[in-house]
């Protein structure tokens, strides 16, 4: 065959007809296109369904078939859930972590979700009732907590990193803070210590060694420069072997022979002393306080049980200067965060914590309940579903080391991943713990309301695999 004769050119692709596409207004009218609607605003789903048919456009000059006007709308509904992923979601927390840090701490107890509530239009946050004029803040919350902690006044601020910031610079700005260099801790989020002490504004003085500092040593660095001395409870990690750290008393005594504050973060904030178990070692703010300790800071979302605040309480005077900062008003709570924090303190105050707080109601279930409830969960589940012994971990920088005896969910399926990724895209999540090749529901974690709704999503997911 002749060269010139080879074969012949393939015919042009016909250009599409655009115009069968479904106009934009007569979309917004159909039932899903409503629905889509009512759940995110006619405008986002107007802008999504533009983009859509911009896309499908593209598709049709590229030869793909004209899609039907339900699946141009599944499409922009998709698009629109896509874009919502982000936002805040209720979810079952299955991993047996109970202050998990990613999942927000310390769940709300119920009073102080309703007080949250309560809080969300217009509060008495800056108005005294009884004069008709403006108000402190933070006076009565900051009252409720001294009454917790056994001190002079406290104060609050929104988190306990602020709490630390606020002190620091209220009280040793441009003077040296004490500290041991055992305690120049990390936590999550890249949160440093000595950068923390650097934006304060105070001069960190190293003290000791890594894992042994002496009273000695923190006595033989003051002068005149300093101006407190700083523990920092180490509440992420532990150090073990020849070590040896300055007590709470003996670090007392060394502030107070140079006039200066003696300050003790206490990070996770165990607020009373627990004679035996899981939360013996932990230091307390009873024990801080009744050692000496001029300011302790805690956290609000952690041992507490409440939400994310920061505490700062001790001698009247130190307060004052702390909420008479410029930084106080910088790191001031909001009116949600106090309607929670009064609520939880309440809840101290009344010595009814486990029975309120959901934080300590799963810090002290007992094995034998959690071993009922997972036998009864995995029985409604199936054959795919069977139970044993795991150890559940107390989480948010609070107590290292220490394990929790619990029992577990444990299900089967050939792809474990999807099936964790499965049970992440259920009305609500489940968050569960992948360990071993398998998936693990840790009934800890899990509030006993929410059995039956694990069990319907856990089934969903199952079925669906």
């Amino acid at each position: 065959m002749d060269a010139s004769q080879g074969d012949a050119p393939a015919a042009p692709r016909p250009s599409p007809d655009l115009s069968r596409l479904p106009r934009v207004d007569l979309l917004l009218q159909r039932e899903d296109a409503l629905a889509a609607i009512d759940a995110y605003g006619r405008g986002p789903v107007t802008d999504a369904l533009r983009r859509v048919l911009d896309d499908v456009r593209d598709e049709l000059r590229a030869g793909a078939p004209l899609p039907a006007p339900g699946d141009i709308v599944a499409r922009v509904a998709a698009d629109l859930r896509h874009a919502r992923a982000g936002r805040l979601t209720r979810v079952l927390n299955a991993t047996g972590v109970v202050l998990h840090t990613n999942l927000g701490r310390a769940p709300l107890s119920a009073a102080a979700r309703e007080a949250a509530v309560d809080a969300a239009g217009y509060t008495t946050l800056e108005y005294d009732l009884a004069e008709g004029s403006r108000g402190s803040r933070t006076a009565h919350v900051g009252a409720l907590a001294a009454e917790l902690c056994g001190t002079e006044a406290a104060t609050v601020v929104n988190n306990g990193a602020a709490a630390l910031v606020l002190v620091l610079a209220a009280l040793s700005t441009g003077r040296e803070a004490l500290v041991s260099r055992g305690e120049l801790i990390e936590i999550g989020g890249s949160y440093r210590l000595p950068d923390v002490m650097a934006v304060s504004g105070a001069v960190m003085r190293e003290v000791g060694t890594t894992n042994r500092t002496r009273a000695g040593d923190y006595r033989a660095a003051l002068g005149d420069a300093t101006g407190l001395v700083l523990k920092v409870h180490r509440s992420n990690f532990e150090v073990v072997g020849f070590v040896e750290e300055a007590s709470a008393t003996e670090l007392a005594a060394v502030a107070g022979e140079a006039g200066v504050p003696f300050v003790y973060d206490l990070g996770s904030g165990l607020v009373r002393t627990a004679a035996d178990g899981p939360f013996a070692r932990e230091p307390s703010v009873d024990a801080a306080v009744a050692a000496g300790a001029d300011l302790v800071i805690l956290s609000g979302d952690k041992l507490l049980g409440g939400p994310q605040a920061g505490i700062v309480a001790g001698r009247a005077d130190l307060v004052r200067r702390c909420t008479a900062h410029p930084l106080a008003r910088a790191f001031r709570i909001d009116k949600l965060q106090r309607a929670a924090l009064e609520a939880t303190i309440e809840a101290h105050l009344r010595a009814d914590v486990p029975t309120e707080l959901p934080t300590w109601a799963m810090l002290t279930a007992e094995p034998a309940q959690l071993r009922a409830r997972a036998e009864q969960v995995a029985a409604l589940v199936g054959p795919a579903a069977t139970v044993e012994p795991t150890r559940s971990l107390v989480g948010g920088g609070s107590l290292p080391g220490v394990e929790l005896d619990s029992w577990a969910v444990v299900l089967t399926r050939d792809d474990v991943d999807g099936l964790a990724a499965d049970l992440r895209a259920g009305d609500p999540p489940v968050i569960a713990r992948v360990e071993d090749g398998r998936v693990l529901l840790d009934l800890r974690t899990v509030p006993p309301a929410d059995d039956d709704l694990l069990v319907d999503l856990v089934r969903a997911c199952l079925v669906d695999g």
